[in-house]
């Protein structure tokens, strides 16, 4: 009351009609409802006060006023008839003077309300709220917001795409507006929002949503920037191929139930007939009452051959597959964007339980792209598939954001370069930063990695009513056992309807075979006939001549005399066989269930055929998955790392063994004029070896030889940064290939100015991500060498002006990764480390060949001298000559490798500007020490011999395999 009192109009506001007719309706929206609380009070008898007739819920007369209201009062107007005068005396400021407008929205409150307490007058506020919520959350769970497990639609896409059908919307159709849809629609089978509806069309014609297009649209249907479709006075529509083959062409076989609409002037079906389980193909999202569904895509063939065992399963018991089966036939979802999903954990757990979430991640590539004309170019992380739902403009958005507040370090610049072809979206890097630990923030910072929770929840029917639907949370089995019983009792209903229609039509041409075997007097019999109707009755008299029923005698006089010739009797004649073939068939399939089996295969089969694709989602074995290295052989590769930062990995078939003196091929995209395209290393090894990749800075980093991306010969190769984390000034000095890590060998490092330690090799086996520093350097000083040894090794090291030492590894101990080491060799002015090696001094069947120094100079000429030639010495001197050099060459020529080889080894020569030749050791030949050796590969202008490896013998791969 004192609320209402307070709403009487200001004296400048009476002449406003808008102020009154708002104070009004506040006013008596709140009486109605206090009225209506007051008599629900659970321990009162007092009820709702009834107004007195429906008349004075009219429109208020501009003389009516209302009056304050209690409990107590029977009647909410005053009369008409009161005496304005009296009113204004008794009650002043208290009336709240009404306009002239009328209040429809009051008057059918009030009219509910006085309806409701006709009804029930004692009724309790919390049962009514109870029971009009839960009648509420049934509509919204059945009727809106859950798929149906059989055709995997819900309500509002089931009538779109039978309202499209209706209206021959077929593939081989034209395009129809999709206004015309909508409103065809809503005038007949969904009376909700027309946005509502279009919203779901568009979803359907949307190739990033649905990951097998039920609608083929012409037109704007949005983008993954979340851009909103046109208007649908602008789209266009019609069904897909899919639609049209899986979901109505058993539509017109009586296969499912038809009901009316919701005016009862329209009839459509309670579920499509669908012959895939859209369910699980398509996926499903939606938020119900106190429920949610969110079903992930999946693909259509892993879906498809799932169904084939489960049907083979029913067939023979014996065949029937486990849950683990299931999952290795439907390893995980198919989303229509591609990306990579990280293990299968998530998934089986969904699979089982019917909840769980599943990882997914961008597929992107580390490039380098140019930044103008002139400028050099620069790293970029590349990225070319978004996971499923990812907005791509927010994801730039939030991740600009992320730069700008210092949160993600390392990106230069992002932009999108997207186009028709796909999605590309650059994120250009900073030149110190390591593309790898970019990559990493961004996939935990942005959307680049994201989760798909999923859900299964959907309306199954129940045990004892199939029409019946209930929310039930499924397994994957659950759900495509649910999808072949359906189909099933499709089948079945389609067979029994076509075999209805076979045995009309053969018992058809059973009476028309007996008029025409009695031609004659049928022609006589309906001449003699007064009209049509008699001539009826006489081919249906029992007692006359061919006694046909009402159906046989209404075709016979349709016959046209032209039909009544013997070549027609044939053709009735081989109809009749058919008829009968097909209705044993027929009758097969209604009394033997394999038969039904055997045609739902025939479906899948069909389907599969048609529609079927190649997964997109590619599945990443993640932590407790199988290994990367079960899944590769353990062939022979060659290794390639260039001046400017490039590696790759090539069969090392590439190569054949070529004889001594020729040019070799290349193998590289190295020129004369691309000096950052020079090899600096090149080495052979078996692609399950562990790659020691030593940065000139001392830090070592581990790599799995097949991890290195394979590339031809010609190929420049992929930046290093993009498989180790490394910053582009950083120069790799050495790789070492390593099978196996043991605890009695070491690793030997050998710096460029003469340092030289050894490490245990186990300590190198768990390298972490970010490196592992292995030597402490001196100013200007290079980690240039390493490799392995045991205590009984000697070490051989040669300075690039020809000297060479040889010691015995006891010469010095072990130390720690920290150390810096001790002096190797004595070195001249400008002289430095050429190469250093590892003579094995143990006797076995192996070693008891002959073993020689390779020497090698840059200018191609080279030698092999037996390692007895090389007396062992003590640590630290200046060693003796290992090759003299031509004496036109003496003053540009340098030492370039100092390998230990045996004669039937091959070796691998390269150059700076990638030209390689693979030839035999036994090529090559044996001389003294003093000697300048022959030419071993020609060299043109300019380039250099840069490094020598060994093949690995084939026997050694096969045994390791």
């Amino acid at each position: 009351t004192e609320f209402i009192s307070s709403l009487q109009p200001k004296k400048d506001m009476v002449n406003s009609n808008r102020a009154r007719h708002i104070m009004l309706s506040t006013a008596l929206a709140l009486l109605v409802c206090v009225n209506f609380v007051t008599s629900f009070q659970p321990a009162s008898t007092s009820t709702m006060t009834r107004f007195e007739s429906k008349q004075q819920l009219l429109p208020i007369a501009k003389d009516q006023r209302i009056r304050q209201w209690s409990p107590s009062s029977s009647s909410l107007f005053s009369s008409p008839d009161a005496d304005p005068e009296m009113i204004n005396e008794e009650g002043g400021d208290d009336y709240v003077y009404a306009t002239s407008e009328p209040f429809d929205a009051e008057a059918d409150i009030a009219q509910a309300a006085n309806e409701l307490a006709a009804t029930n007058p004692s009724i309790e506020l919390h049962k009514e709220i109870e029971q009009s919520f839960l009648k509420y959350a049934l509509s919204i769970i059945l009727g809106r917001a859950l798929p149906d497990a059989r055709d995997g639609l819900k309500p509002v896409h089931r009538r779109i795409l039978y309202a499209m059908h209706q209206l021959n919307l077929s593939p081989n159709m034209s395009h129809r507006k999709c206004a015309r849809v909508v409103g065809e629609v809503l005038g007949k089978y969904h009376p909700h929002g027309d946005m509502s509806v279009y919203d779901a069309l568009v979803r359907m014609a949307q190739d990033f949503t649905t990951h097998y297009r039920l609608i083929d649209g012409h037109g704007n249907f949005g983008s993954v920037d979340a851009d909103p479709a046109a208007a649908m006075r602008y789209t266009e529509c019609r069904l897909t191929r899919l639609s049209a083959d899986a979901l109505m062409t058993d539509l017109s076989e009586n296969t499912v139930d038809m009901i009316e609409n919701f005016d009862g002037n329209e009839q459509e079906p309670i579920v499509l007939p669908s012959r895939l389980p859209l369910l699980l193909l398509n996926g499903s999202s939606g938020i119900a009452v106190g429920m949610a569904t969110n079903v992930p895509p999946h693909n259509l063939r892993e879906i498809l051959s799932a169904c084939k065992a489960l049907v083979g399963g029913r067939v023979d018991p014996s065949k029937e597959i486990t849950d683990d089966q299931l999952m290795t036939l439907v390893p995980g979802p198919d989303f229509p964007t591609g990306a990579s999903m990280l293990g299968t954990d998530g998934a089986k757990k969904l699979y089982t339980t019917g909840n769980g979430g599943v990882v997914m991640r961008a597929v992107t590539e580390v490039e380098s792209v140019l930044r103008g004309k002139g400028q050099s170019s620069r790293t970029a992380i590349v990225v070319k598939e978004l996971p499923y739902q990812v907005n791509k403009a927010s994801l730039l958005e939030k991740t600009a954001a992320l730069v700008n507040d210092k949160k993600l370090e390392g990106i230069a610049d992002l932009r999108d370069e997207s186009d028709r072809d796909g999605i590309r979206v650059v994120f250009e890097l900073k030149r110190d930063a390591v593309p790898n630990i970019v990559l990493n923030n961004l996939y935990k910072k942005t959307q680049l990695q994201t989760s798909f929770s999923g859900n299964f929840l959907a309306l199954f029917p129940s045990e004892d009513d199939e029409d019946a639907l209930k929310p039930h949370r499924f397994t994957l089995r659950e759900a495509l056992d649910c999808f072949l019983d359906f189909r099933f009792r499709t089948i079945r209903r389609k067979t029994a309807n076509q075999l209805e229609k076979v045995e009309k039509r053969a018992h058809i041409v059973d009476g028309l075979i007996i008029a025409l075997e009695k031609v004659d007097e049928v022609i006589e019999l309906i001449r003699s006939a007064p009209d049509q109707a008699s001539a009826r009755e006489a081919l249906m008299d029992e007692e006359g001549i061919v006694k046909l029923s009402p159906a046989q005698a209404d075709s016979v006089l349709k016959l046209q005399l032209g039909q009544l010739t013997r070549l027609n009797q044939g053709k009735l004649d081989a109809e009749k066989k058919d008829l009968q073939a097909c209705r044993k068939e027929l009758t097969r399939l209604i009394e033997e269930d394999d038969a039904v089996y055997e045609v739902m295969v025939e479906e899948f089969d069909e389907m599969d055929g048609k529609f079927g694709q190649d997964r997109k989602t590619v599945i990443l074995n993640d932590d407790g998955a199988v290994n990367d290295i079960d899944m590769v052989k353990n062939s022979r590769s060659v290794i390639v790392v260039t001046q400017s930062g490039y590696i790759k990995r090539m069969p090392l078939k590439t190569f054949e063994s070529q004889g001594r003196g020729t040019r070799g091929k290349r193998g590289t995209s190295g020129s004369a004029s691309s000096v950052d395209d020079e090899v600096s290393h090149v080495i052979t090894c078996n692609d399950h070896d562990t790659l020691l990749m030593i940065a000139q800075n001392g830090i070592a980093y581990g790599l799995r030889a097949y991890q290195v991306p394979t590339a031809t010969r010609t190929a420049k190769g992929t930046p290093i940064p993009s498989v180790l984390p490394v910053s582009t000034e950083q120069r790799i000095t050495t790789i070492l290939p390593v099978s196996e890590f043991s605890k009695n060998e070491y690793i030997v490092l050998t710096t460029e100015q003469g340092w030289i330690k050894r490490t245990p090799l186990d300590a190198f086996e768990k390298i972490s991500a970010r490196g592992l520093t292995i030597a402490s350097l001196g100013d200007g000083d290079k980690l240039k060498w390493c490799q392995p040894c045991t205590d009984d090794d000697d070490i051989l090291i040669a300075s690039s002006r020809g000297q060479a030492t040889r010691f015995s590894v006891e010469k010095f101990r072990p130390t720690g990764r920290s150390s810096r080491g001790v002096r190797a060799m004595k070195l001249k002015d400008g002289d430095t480390i050429a190469d250093m090696n590892v003579l094995s001094t143990s006797v076995s069947d192996d070693e008891k060949k002959e073993k020689y120094i390779l020497c090698m100079t840059k200018q191609g000429y080279g030698k092999r001298t037996s390692t007895d030639e090389f007396r062992s010495t003590g640590r630290g001197v200046g060693g003796v000559i290992a090759i003299k050099f031509k004496p036109n060459l003496e003053n540009i020529d340098k030492l370039s490798c100092f390998c230990i080889v045996r004669e039937d080894d091959e070796i691998l020569v390269n150059t700076a500007k990638g030209v390689m030749v693979r030839q035999k050791v036994a090529n090559i030949g044996a001389q003294s020490r003093s000697a300048t050796g022959v030419v071993v590969q020609k060299v043109d202008n300019g380039d250099e011999i840069t490094s020598v490896s060994l093949v690995p013998k084939r026997a050694v791969i096969e045994n390791q395999e």
